[in-house]
């Protein structure tokens, strides 16, 4: 049975964390002189003298009220790889504990555990890009520790079936962390709604994709309180910038501009799929419930160099297991997009 004691690395569990100037007292003050900042100023037009709110209170206010999440169940990370390194290094201990990534999936799952010295496991993915529930349950042992599971999947598109997470859920002993990173692109719903059933559940999304901020690096993850409190233990005190805080307010407010372009960027994707299919070269697009498709081709390599040379830069996936021969595109604007068909309809 989940217990979070008995995952978590003992010098987590004795850690006491870094207490920064900020955390130290409660209430309103107008005179601070605690936290050796320049009481000067900044030399900039707006002022950023003052160390960040190190827990970014405002903003998962407001990720509560479009989540429906409570707050006190929302880490927010410098993107959603530090969510990553931070469960890593919570719950992993290096050169002991295993993890289990299921490929082809986010490579930065095996980077992580690079990072970390933790073994990752590879079950690979059915030939239908779903999970080998065999597999995994035959490379869990005393010592795995952590599940990841990417859906809609990265670079596939497709999502993962409810079913069979929920069965991991429920057989697994750690943590089942759900990536969530392409899920306003999908028609399956979030597993955000089942933190309440599932103890060992840590679902991460992010900013930096339907929401269009990936350049102000804000990841979330949504977990149980006391998962929380562990990753909030292990971060630095001021993960996340003020700069990125307040932007990310200011664009927490336009949900309907934000809803519009995910409705957009479906049409596109749909556009995308009939007009490439009919490209001679094109062997099968894989469906997508993500702001990407993958095109299975005759020629990867070739068409990639092709793209590059008229200045379209795709993802080339063809070296990734049970991914050989294609790319992945991500669905652009319309004029984008009519860029790249009008150019690979010059593809010889």
């Amino acid at each position: 049975m989940y217990n979070i004691n008995n995952i978590l690395r003992e010098n987590i569990k004795n850690l006491t964390p870094y207490s920064s100037a900020r955390d130290e007292y409660q209430g309103e003050a107008s005179v601070f002189l605690d936290a050796n900042e320049n009481a000067y100023g900044s030399p900039l037009d707006q002022q950023f003298n003052r160390y960040p709110d190190p827990l970014q209170y405002k903003v998962k206010m407001r990720l509560s009220e479009i989540k429906g999440v409570p707050a006190r169940n929302i880490f927010i990370g410098n993107g959603s790889d530090e969510a990553i390194d931070i469960l890593f290094r919570s719950f992993c201990n290096p050169g002991v504990d295993n993890v289990i990534i299921v490929p082809p999936t986010y490579g930065m799952y095996q980077v992580s555990a690079n990072i970390n010295d933790v073994e990752a496991r590879k079950v690979l993915l059915t030939e239908d890009y779903q999970l080998n529930l065999e597999g995994i349950a035959e490379a869990i042992d005393k010592n795995t520790k952590l599940i990841f599971i990417c859906s809609p999947n990265n670079p596939t598109g497709n999502s993962i079936n409810r079913e069979d997470v929920e069965t991991l859920l429920a057989n697994f002993n750690g943590l089942v962390i759900v990536d969530e990173a392409y899920i306003n692109f999908s028609r399956q719903k979030t597993f955000i709604q089942e933190l309440t059933e599932y103890a060992n559940l840590v679902v991460l999304q992010t900013l930096s994709k339907a929401w269009g901020l990936a350049g102000l690096r804000i990841g979330m993850a949504f977990a149980s309180e006391e998962i929380i409190e562990v990753m909030n233990k292990v971060k630095p005190p001021y993960n996340v910038n003020e700069s990125s805080q307040q932007l990310a307010l200011e664009a927490l407010a336009n949900v309907d501009q934000v809803n519009g372009w995910i409705r957009e960027t479906l049409l596109q994707r749909d556009r995308l799929v009939l007009a490439i299919k009919e490209f001679e070269f094109v062997l099968d697009i894989y469906p997508s419930d993500a702001n990407f498709i993958l095109v299975k081709t005759t020629d990867a390599n070739g068409i990639y160099d092709f793209l590059v040379n008229k200045g379209i830069i795709v993802r080339n996936r063809s070296k990734v297991e049970l991914c050989e021969g294609s790319l992945r595109i991500t669905v652009g604007t319309p004029e984008e997009n009519t860029i790249l068909l009008d150019t690979l309809k010059t593809f010889k």
